[in-house]
């Protein structure tokens, strides 16, 4: 069995966009897709650290949510 060799290059976005070209196209629809999970990945990673808190409780949540409830039965009851 081969031992896997790793090396470690530093290229520039020029460099990186001149590989690319070379590409087949399959191989750059691939490259494109993993490049959108990437993207999708790191703004939902963002989106979530944005939303928590420390400051709510599962109480606190529980009490809005049994509000919003009453107010909608009320409406819907006419009340």
């Amino acid at each position: 069995m081969k031992e896997a060799i790793s090396y470690q290059v530093q290229l520039n976005f020029s460099q990186i966009m001149q590989i690319v070209r070379q590409l087949p196209a399959d191989d750059k629809i691939k490259l494109s897709k993993e490049l959108e999970k990437e993207a999708i990945n790191s703004k939902l990673t963002m989106l979530l650290k944005s939303f928590k808190t420390n400051e709510l409780t599962d109480e606190m949540i529980a009490q809005e949510c049994d509000s919003v409830r009453e107010k909608l039965f009320n409406k819907s009851h006419g009340k």
